[in-house]
């Protein structure tokens, strides 16, 4: 009897989860200028990307009903439509992280919610510590594959069948194909691109010398706040999934210098130009 009641009130809970993305939608979806194709989240340093677009409108987060809204200096809190060289996009103007003290179920909700706009491809970005030694502060890392290590998988708990099916494949969660076009881009841009495995942990404290040290030997090669979790929601809604991390400083114990916001948000404002380029042109050849 008591198992029943905590599993009947974990599908409540979980209604409730896919009643407030539905809700946030309902919201808003007289705003929505176009259905996107691409639904693009911009990490650190990628805030002004939205100038280079053909904006048709923004909708602010805090416009939507209960949306969960960014507090973390450099993540503006908007959805941008416009185009992309002809490709009708939806950017995130900051992202929502776990460490702020939302649920893992907001966090993930606004991939969500631009699936539920219509979007087929998630474009993720990020800043992310490097923790291949090969690497170097300004580096682009296409994400091949992640691991989750202590950050909560969004889809525990009741399964919510209108997303997607209760034990999804994550195989291949990172396109193979849309992985082809970004180093097809890269090339023709010379812009040099590495290939690697990212880990998102829960922050907001930077990872210990003791820990990287552990991650290194897992098999990453960037560390980072954000990112897996949006994948894992993604793919359980089918939606296609490609990511791009940009090194912005070496992780803890690689080098004799401490860990700072300013030292990310620095490296990453001063790659900025070569990230649009590369996010421009690959969204273009999707």
């Amino acid at each position: 009897m008591i198992l029943l009641l905590i599993n009947k009130e974990r599908g409540i809970n979980m209604n409730q989860v896919y009643e407030k993305v539905v809700k946030c939608y309902e919201s808003i979806k007289e705003r929505i200028p176009f259905q996107p194709k691409v639904a693009l989240v911009l990490g650190s340093g990628l805030g002004n990307y939205a100038d280079s677009m053909d904006v048709k409108g923004e909708i602010g987060y805090d416009e939507i009903r209960d949306f969960p809204v960014s507090t973390v200096p450099g993540h503006e809190g908007k959805f941008i439509f416009g185009y992309v060289k002809n490709v009708p996009v939806v950017c995130m103007k900051g992202r929502v992280h776990y460490y702020e003290g939302y649920p893992i179920t907001d966090v993930v909700l606004p991939a969500r919610l631009m699936k539920l706009m219509g979007a087929e491809i998630l474009f993720l970005t990020n800043a992310s510590g490097g923790i291949n030694p090969s690497f170097s502060a300004g580096s682009f890392m296409l994400i091949k594959d992640h691991i989750s290590c202590f950050a909560p998988n969004p889809l525990v708990g009741a399964n919510i069948e209108e997303f997607g099916c209760r034990f999804p494949d994550m195989s291949k969660v990172y396109d193979p194909a849309l992985q082809e076009v970004i180093r097809a881009t890269a090339k023709e841009c010379s812009i040099p691109l590495h290939e690697g495995i990212y880990v998102q942990l829960t922050g907001p404290s930077f990872e210990s010398p003791a820990e990287i040290k552990m991650l290194r030997t897992l098999g990453a090669d960037a560390v980072g706040m954000s990112t897996v979790v949006e994948a894992i929601a993604a793919n359980h809604m089918g939606m296609r999934i490609c990511g791009i991390s940009c090194v912005a400083n070496l992780a803890a114990g690689m080098t004799d210098n401490p860990l700072t916001h300013e030292e990310v948000q620095a490296a990453s404002n001063q790659a900025a130009p070569l990230f649009r380029q590369l996010i421009t042109e690959s969204i273009a050849a999707f």
